[in-house]
């Protein structure tokens, strides 16, 4: 039978700042399957070294390694781990626990790279911990355990995927002499099961346990013994357990989100530092693109109100200098004209004035508004109680008045029904037709519900002494063609009044306008905050790049067990996910919480799904993205480096 593991002039040189030191020379070796090999020889001697080889932890730098039969050499990084998943099992002098792990979880390494089954692993971790004496430390983290608790839980772990060959570094070198002895004769055992053991150590008491000593001193066998021979009758080979290698591409998720909880939970402290700069910049991006859009909206809505399809025609303020009275350029018979153009659907003149208004003993001072039938229609704003001038009042200049909501609630204090009663404008009666809707503040802050509005004609002749029209308010039919509409009712007044007088707003064009310039607020508003996420983003990094340096061993430990290279960016990637994601959910939590503290005292507020979506995805963008450099920084980790590192 061909050898289990096979060296021919294998040498191992390390570079070091431009110095090349050659640890192994010309080694050639044969192991069978089913042996039990001591490897022994002095600290410096390159038995280490030999062991990274041999367990494909390390590649030789000259020579041929063969593992049944088959060269090794042309093997990347993840057949390497493949290797390593089924074939090699690992016991260390320093355990190498995960230390935020259980007993169970840490055997159970092994088999989540292999993609057997969680509760598969977990039975088979429980089976081989009770094996060992251990049934009663299942969930005992390593600081809980003794030192020969750990190295029980270092071999189960090394059974987990099978074990075919042991790979015992300096086993009992950390243990005292009664835990020693318990680990010996677990490898005996293991031996006496099929295993291949070969055992690493400096103790000529320990080697004389192994059926075969090799010695190796100044990188060079020196000697190669057997103390007996290898009995192989009755004794099986070691077999992988069933399914073990499994068919997942990677290692359990669910299982590296929990990894990656325990690893920030060790850390809480700065992992509360790092999620901070997240929840910051994420509440910072809700909150201030729910006040932006809230108050674009309070605006839009003011001027939705007027209409989009609305032109405001007003006198011109060009050659008006101040001094005196405005110029008289608009008359309602200009109104009139208008409505005979196309696509107007109505014009309406008002006339504006202030007034003193009287019922019983009480005096208040607002404006009145002359206008005509089509006025609600023409601001949106509907008639609460009882009705509106109709073009009968206007025809016989009735004197008829209707309320706005804060001229009724002054003249009626106490609740009375206004309709049908009188009301003295500037001394003269009028009768209330009818009470309009509540409107509210402009945009400027004006009262649109303290004023009086009567029919245009009586208020022309009773009121206002003149015939100047202050504004006419155009819907058009078609929106699609109100620039033209405009310049053909431009045109008309300018015919009419054989000057250019007047100007006309487009309110379509106001809204426009205004949406583009709050737009342009709202992204200068979420690059501020975008600013706190980028930071928070910074400290992502800096925690994962902490982390890894932190858990190098551990790195190495789980390559060592399988894991391949995509699996430990995987694991480092789910960490730098799970911090922005906690962070992210807190901060659309503390954006909502600041934005209803700003409606409480009075700001406009909108929350719409898009912002606070954008945020979250940012804040795991963000996790993504400045995890995956201390991410691959971990995963191109070479295993023996890894396992040495302090």
């Amino acid at each position: 039978m061909s050898p289990l593991i096979s060296l021919r002039s294998v040498g191992k040189t390390f570079f070091n700042d431009g110095y090349a030191v050659e640890v192994l020379h010309d080694v050639s070796l044969d192991i069978d399957a089913g042996e039990f090999v001591a490897i022994i020889g002095q600290s410096g001697s390159g038995k280490s070294t030999l062991m990274n080889i041999l367990g494909c932890l390390d590649r030789p730098t000259g020579g041929e390694y063969l593992l049944d039969g088959e060269p090794v050499a042309g093997f990347d990084g993840d057949e390497l781990a493949a290797l390593r998943r089924r074939t090699f099992g690992f016991v260390f002098q320093s355990y190498n626990l995960i230390p935020t792990a259980s007993a169970r979880e840490n055997v159970e390494v092994p088999a989540i790279y292999a993609g057997m089954p969680a509760q598969e692993r977990q039975e088979r971790a429980e089976a081989l911990l009770t094996s060992l004496n251990l049934g009663d430390r299942l969930d005992h983290r390593p600081n809980q355990l003794s030192g020969g608790q750990q190295q029980r839980v270092s071999i189960a772990r090394a059974l987990m995927n099978g074990g075919r060959v042991i790979l015992a570094d300096e086993p009992t070198g950390a243990l005292d002499s009664q835990s020693g002895k318990e680990v010996m004769a677990l490898l005996r055992n293991m031996h006496r099961e099929g295993h291949t053991i070969i055992l690493i150590t400096h103790s000529q008491e320990v080697a004389e346990e192994a059926d075969r000593l090799i010695e190796i001193r100044d990188g060079r066998i020196c000697s190669d013994r057997v103390r007996k021979p290898r009995d192989v009758s009755g004794q099986p080979a070691a077999k992988d357990p069933a399914g073990s290698e499994g068919a997942a591409a990677l290692a359990d998720i669910s299982e590296a989100v929990r990894m990656a909880f325990r690893a920030l939970h060790a850390n809480f402290f700065r992992t509360v530092l790092t999620l901070l700069g997240i929840v910051i910049g994420v509440g910072s991006v809700v909150a201030m693109l729910a006040i932006g859009t809230g108050a674009q909206n309070s605006v839009l809505d003011r001027i939705s109100a007027m209409g989009s399809d609305l032109l405001l025609v007003r006198p011109s303020m060009a050659n008006f200098r101040g001094g005196g009275t405005m110029p008289v350029t608009l008359i309602p018979a200009d109104a009139d004209a208008i409505l005979e153009l196309p696509n107007v659907a109505f014009a309406v003149p008002e006339m504006t004035s202030t007034v003193t208004v009287r019922y019983g003993n009480i005096d208040y001072q607002t404006s009145a508004n002359g206008t005509v039938p089509q006025f609600p229609l023409a601001k949106s704003w509907p008639v609460a109680a009882g009705e509106f001038i109709n073009a009968d009042d206007m025809d016989h200049h009735a004197p008829v008045a209707v309320l706005g909501q804060t001229v009724a609630r002054t003249l009626f204090p106490n609740g009375d029904n206004p309709l049908g009663q009188y009301v003295l404008v500037d001394k003269i009666p009028f009768q209330v037709i009818g009470v309009m809707g509540e409107m509210g503040a402009t945009a400027g802050g004006s009262d649109q519900d303290d004023t009086i509005l009567v029919p245009l004609s009586t208020g022309g002749l009773r009121l206002f002494g003149q015939r100047n029209v202050r504004t006419i308010t155009i819907q058009v039919e078609d929106a699609a063609a109100i620039d033209q509409t405009q310049d053909a009712i431009q045109s008309l007044l300018d015919e009419r009044h054989r000057k250019q007088d007047t100007q006309i707003t487009n309110m379509s064009s106001v809204r426009e306008a205004f949406t583009a310039t709050s737009n342009t607020m709202k992204v200068f508003l979420g690059s501020v905050a975008a600013i706190s996420l980028l930071v928070g983003g910074i400290g992502v990094m800096n925690i994962m790049l902490v982390s890894v340096r932190e858990r190098t061993r551990e790195i190495g430990v789980r390559m060592a067990t399988g894991a391949r290279r995509r699996d430990i960016l995987v694991q480092f990637i789910i960490e730098a996910l799970v911090v922005s994601a906690i962070g992210g959910a807190i901060g659309v939590v503390l954006g909502f919480a600041v934005g209803y503290a700003a409606a409480a005292f009075g700001m406009p507020v909108s929350f719409t799904p898009g912002p606070v979506a954008l945020a979250f995805a940012c804040s795991f963008l963000t996790g993504l993205i400045f995890g995956y450099l201390p991410a691959r920084h971990a995963s191109h980790l070479q295993p023996a480096a890894a396992l040495s590192a302090d």
